[in-house]
């Protein structure tokens, strides 16, 4: 049966992706954004700026809402105020909620603070989720990872892409031996459909892969999806953030309540791959950081 959503954002990276994912699966989309980028061709555009709605949404009914650019407890409380009937609210919010002395695996149930490495991007969607919880008992939220995949817009992947592709060396931060975990944005929508379809009793999930990988295996694959060879150098007494795509922080989280509800997910080696093939179509959309300029000057 079609149902009728609403989606936050649809223009960048994971918004845009769950609101065609959706589309493509015959629901009746509906985007909330500014209108001031592109969209997609098979959703209907609500154009507004979710701090400033007054009555834009009142006519209207939704089977679900997918909050995929909620970032403050501002964004959340004058979206669910403005909003008219609704089923369904699934938020997705961040592993940055978890303090980085907590116990790891990071588990659902642990407390939640702040986190040197995340600042006030973690503590901001803490204060989302919680107001969610008050406003929408009901409601979802998701924690994911390090989500990646096609039209990503982030300098993560698309920046050893482009390493691989003018056959540079590849400065790595120390052994390489520091860990990530992902989550492709197919699996995240594939998990957001499970929910609208089971609505199981728990109400707030840990999402991403089940296992860690080192940052060394990471960019081997992202090589691979190249189909260039990799050299690494090892960097030690430079920020790392300087030269490098992630924060000098290794964490996991539990995923087994996920896993519980979905047992397989998007191997990390394919899931690279369909990145690599949209990037070479689209890359006039990626935030490019000064990794490689900083590298030329400082570490060669």
């Amino acid at each position: 049966m079609m149902r009728r959503i609403l989606v936050t954002g649809g223009t960048v990276f994971v918004s845009r992706y769950v609101a065609n994912y959706f589309a493509q699966k015959g629901d009746d989309v509906y985007v909330l954004n500014r209108n001031s980028k592109p969209q997609l061709p098979n959703v209907t555009l609500i154009e507004g700026d979710r701090n400033d709605l007054g009555e834009k949404l009142k006519g209207y009914e939704f089977d679900a809402v997918l909050d995929i650019t909620a970032y403050t407890q501002e964004h959340v409380e004058n979206l669910v105020n403005t909003l008219g009937k609704f089923g369904d609210y699934i938020m997705v919010s961040s592993s940055a909620v978890y303090p980085e002395t907590n116990p790891q695996p990071f588990t659902e149930d642990q407390i939640c603070g702040p986190n040197i490495h995340w600042g006030a991007y973690g503590t901001n969607k803490l204060a989302a989720e919680e107001y969610l919880r008050k406003a929408v008992p009901n409601a979802y939220i998701l924690r994911p990872p390090y989500l990646y995949g096609p039209m990503q817009n982030v300098y993560r992947e698309p920046f050893v892409f482009e390493c691989a592709e003018a056959g540079r060396k590849f400065y790595i931060p120390g052994d390489g031996s520091m860990k990530l975990q992902f989550f492709h944005v197919e699996d995240l929508c594939r998990f957001i459909e499970i929910l609208l379809e089971k609505h199981p009793k728990e109400r707030i999930y840990n999402v991403g892969n089940p296992d860690a990988m080192t940052i060394s295996e990471w960019v081997k694959l992202c090589y691979d999806a190249v189909g260039a060879d990799l050299e690494t150098v090892s960097v030690e007494g430079h920020p790392q953030r300087a030269y490098f795509c992630f924060h000098d922080y290794d964490y996991y989280l539990d995923v087994t309540k996920q896993m519980t509800l979905m047992s397989d997910v998007k191997p990390l080696a394919e899931g690279l791959r369909e990145s690599y093939e949209l990037f070479q179509q689209h890359r006039e959309g990626v935030m490019r950081r000064p990794y490689m300029e900083y590298i030329d000057v400082n570490l060669k």
